[in-house]
């Protein structure tokens, strides 16, 4: 009787672990794997591209004419005071009675020429001012960095972020070397993804721009880069 017992015990464990076996293989027959989306995404990046705003050249203002100062006039010569003399009479020795005294004869002096005055000097225009001195640090470019730059790439759009439907626009803070290479990048308004802020400073950093100039020279110089990053389905 104590044996028919034990062998009832083992049957009825051996049938649990059988019915566990069992519901642990339904379970995994009954699992689904969910399937990939069949539909396709079309990516669009698009710059933000403002047209260039139209320089108009100065030309300098044209330097005042002295005025020509005529020479003065030579002052003409005075001429010579003549002096009249009487001619005495010729008496002979009978006639000598007393001596008379020779008449003082004083002489005409001419009036000295009247020297006209000299023509008055135009005055002098004033001295030009020194121009103005350079200002110092890198040239803020007042256009998009696009506009002066022939060799730039898009923005690849991350695959995580097309997966998740991220999408915004950033904008990015560029400077500028004097041979016209991205010495610099930052975001300056993000877009809400990482991801997506992060490849537009990996794209940004492969362009090669014109370098800014003044003076003639080229200098450093910063300009801002937005970057729109959409997605569009079929």
């Amino acid at each position: 009787m104590k044996a028919l017992r034990m062998d009832w015990n083992r049957a009825i464990g051996l049938l649990v672990v059988v019915g566990l076996h069992g519901g642990l293989l339904y379970g995994l027959w009954s699992v689904r794997v969910i399937p990939p989306p069949s539909e396709a995404l079309t990516l669009f990046v698009s710059f933000v591209a403002p047209p260039p705003e139209p320089v108009q050249a100065t030309a300098p203002p044209p330097k005042p004419a002295k005025p020509r100062t005529p020479p003065p006039k030579p002052a003409p010569k005075p001429e010579p005071h003549r002096h009249l003399a009487a001619q005495a009479p010729v008496l002979s020795p009978r006639e000598i009675v007393e001596p008379t005294p020779e008449p003082v004869v004083e002489p005409v002096i001419a009036p000295a020429p009247a020297v006209p005055d000299p023509a008055p000097r135009a005055p002098e225009a004033p001295p030009a001012p020194p121009p103005a001195p350079a200002p110092a640090g890198p040239l803020t470019l007042p256009s998009e960095l696009a506009l002066g730059c022939p060799e730039r790439t898009a923005p690849a759009y991350p695959r995580l972020s097309r997966r998740l439907g991220e999408s915004g626009k950033v904008v990015l803070r560029v400077e500028l070397d004097e041979t016209g290479r991205v010495a610099g990048a930052q975001v300056a308004s993000s877009s809400g993804s990482p991801r997506l802020d992060a490849a537009a400073l990996a794209a940004v950093r492969t362009w090669r721009c014109r370098p800014a100039q003044r003076d003639g020279r080229g200098v450093r110089a910063i300009a801002t880069q937005p970057f729109n990053f959409t997605l569009e389905g079929p």
